[in-house]
């Protein structure tokens, strides 16, 4: 069976260690949108050896903080759902009021018709932060 997180990036690779990866999705609806998606083919978090767990965990708030340092919305929201794809992976989300479904999910009834305005170098930046925020992105083999 074909996983779409195993076979290629998941989005624009801001950010990799050995356990992990954080990319940049392509939603245009949604500019600053991350997933923190494992490394390894995995379906639960209690699956992960707590370590790994921890690890995970300290990437995804990390991930929150960059966002939240160089977007500055008005909210984030966290989901870890997996029910499409079934690899274990973290939807890191920037919700600004004027975002396309605000207040409301981002899989729910759009509420505005233009998505947030955010710099160009948007993705360049996180990336800055996340590197200094979780040290040097370490390549896997």
């Amino acid at each position: 069976m074909s996983c779409p997180l195993c076979d290629t990036a998941g989005g624009t690779v801001l950010w990799r260690d050995a356990t992990c990866r954080v990319v940049l999705a392509d939603e245009p609806d949604y500019p600053g949108f991350l997933r923190v998606i494992l490394a390894a083919h995995v379906k639960e978090m209690t699956d992960l050896a707590p370590a790994d767990q921890q690890h995970l965990l300290q990437v995804v708030l990390a991930s929150e903080a960059a966002l939240r340092e160089v977007l500055q919305p008005d909210k984030i929201n966290l989901a870890s759902l997996g029910n499409l794809v079934p690899h274990l992976h973290w939807h890191v989300i920037p919700r600004f009021a004027d975002d396309p479904h605000f207040p409301g999910a981002v899989w729910g009834a759009r509420k505005h018709d233009i998505p947030h305005a955010v710099p160009a170098d948007a993705g360049e930046r996180l990336a800055a932060v996340l590197t200094r925020r979780l040290g040097r992105a370490r390549e896997t083999g």
